[in-house]
């Protein structure tokens, strides 16, 4: 069932945002070669707490840390570690979710680690390009797949694909809300979009072919081609004069 939100409601979310955001630009400054990702998993913790809010993600269905960063071919659910040291070339993608008063804020963003090649800052750009033309379609009397299909024709026309298996998601007072957001399909299908929703409009693009395998972790999902992966997400709200986004400063 989707819940619609109130403005005041609406507000609390972007509460929530605001404190995601702030964690994603912390993190992008101190994205370095030679720095392990639980450095940058403790940073957005503590920063999290300092900011009066709690990690969304910490302790969910088990899982064991604060963010999710996800490195090269792996596409997202990432578990930060003292063993994954980041060097020059590589692609992370960085997932945070922070709860304020009961309500959620998520997102993500994919940054380069030194530089990178050229097809990576082509797959980052078009991710990218592709979350904000999903964001736009985000009004009402618009249909859902109105997103979907947006997201999947900019991907494709770059000769990407989306992941299939992974979508956006409703949210509010819980992480995950109805409705499941994909990032394919046909323009004019799913549900009518109305005025109070908060969608979590989340392209996982791959260089590559769709498919994604889950690894042993029961968390990290990775590429089945091996080919690089990047994300971009963030919280929406639907307004009566079109799409808000509550995690941008």
């Amino acid at each position: 069932m989707v819940i619609l939100k109130s403005l005041q409601e609406i507000e609390k979310i972007h509460k929530a945002g605001l404190i995601v955001a702030d964690v994603l630009a912390g993190i992008r400054e101190r994205v370095r070669p030679g720095i392990s990702t639980l450095a940058l998993d403790e940073f957005a913790e503590q920063f999290i707490l300092a900011a009066g809010a709690k990690p969304a993600f910490k302790g969910y269905r088990g899982y064991p840390r604060t963010v999710c960063t996800s490195v090269n071919d792996q596409v997202i659910h990432g578990i930060p570690s003292k063993d994954i040291v980041l060097k020059s070339g590589d692609l992370l993608s960085i997932d945070v979710g922070a709860v304020v008063d009961g309500f959620f804020g998520d997102a993500a963003v994919t940054v380069p680690v030194g530089p990178v090649t050229a097809q990576a800052e082509q797959l980052m750009r078009v991710t990218e390009e592709a979350l904000g033309r999903g964001i736009t379609e985000a009004r009402p009397g618009n249909r859902l797949y109105d997103i979907s299909a947006a997201i999947q024709k900019h991907v494709e026309l770059h000769g990407f694909s989306v992941v299939r298996e992974f979508v956006g998601h409703g949210i509010g007072r819980n992480l995950h809300e109805d409705p499941q957001v994909p990032n394919f399909g046909e323009r004019g299908r799913g549900p009518r979009i109305q005025a109070g929703m908060v969608l979590a409009i989340e392209p996982m693009v791959n260089a590559g072919k769709s498919r994604t395998v889950v690894q042993d972790d029961q968390w990290t999902a990775v590429t089945a081609d091996g080919s690089l992966s990047a994300h971009f997400e963030h919280t929406v709200a639907v307004l009566e004069d079109g799409p808000r986004i509550l995690t941008k400063r």
